[in-house]
C-alpha cells in the first residue's frame, strides 16, 4: 500500500501512522491559489529574520562575497552561509563563482512579486506616512527658524 508516514502527537503520545497518499487538490481562495498563498507566507518567513534583511540591504548596492558580508555584519561565516542558502532557495539572491570565491547579488524578481502583493495594502499606510512626513517637515522648519532668530542683547552692566 502506497502512502505517506506522518508523526502524530496527541495527549503526549507520539506515534507514526501510514496515511493514504493524498490526491492533489486545487483549492482557490477568492483570487489566489493556496500554493500562491503558501508561497507568500514562506516569503514573509524568509524576510522576517533580521539578519537576512541586513544581508538583503547590503546586496542592494552591489554584489558581495560571503567574507565581505561576514565582515560588514559581524557574523560568522557559517551563519552568513546558512542565511544566504535560505535567501537563494527563496529566490532572493543568486550567486556566481569568481575564482576562489562566490559572489552573491540580489535577484529582483522575488522582491517585485512581494511588492506586487503589497500594492493593494499601501493605501492603508501611505496617508499616515505622508502625514508623518509633513509633520517632520514642519518640525524641521520650526527648528531652523528658532536657530535663525538672533539672540537678545543683554543689558550692559553698570560699572561702579
Amino acid at each position: 500500500m502506497r502512502g505517506c508516514t506522518v508523526r502524530c502527537v496527541f495527549g503526549g503520545l507520539d506515534s507514526l501512522k501510514l496515511l493514504p497518499e493524498a490526491l492533489p487538490t486545487y483549492t482557490l481562495t477568492r483570487i489566489c491559489s493556496v500554493a500562491y498563498t503558501k508561497r507568500m507566507e514562506s516569503v514573509f518567513e524568509i524576510i522576517a529574520e533580521p539578519n537576512r534583511r541586513a544581508i538583503l540591504s547590503l546586496l542592494v548596492s552591489s554584489q558581495q562575497s560571503v567574507g565581505e558580508i561576514e565582515r560588514e555584519l559581524g557574523m560568522t561565516q557559517p551563519t552568513v552561509s546558512k542565511h544566504l542558502r535560505v535567501l537563494r532557495e527563496g529566490g532572493f539572491v543568486e550567486s556566481t563563482v569568481d575564482a576562489q570565491r562566490r559572489l552573491y547579488r540580489l535577484k529582483p524578481e522575488s522582491l517585485q512579486e512581494l511588492d506586487a502583493w503589497l500594492a493593494p495594502f499601501r493605501r492603508f499606510w501611505s496617508a499616515h506616512v505622508d502625514a508623518l512626513e509633513r509633520h517632520l517637515d514642519r518640525m524641521e522648519q520650526l527648528t531652523s527658524t528658532k536657530n535663525q532668530i538672533t539672540p537678545r542683547k543683554r543689558k550692559a552692566r553698570r560699572r561702579r
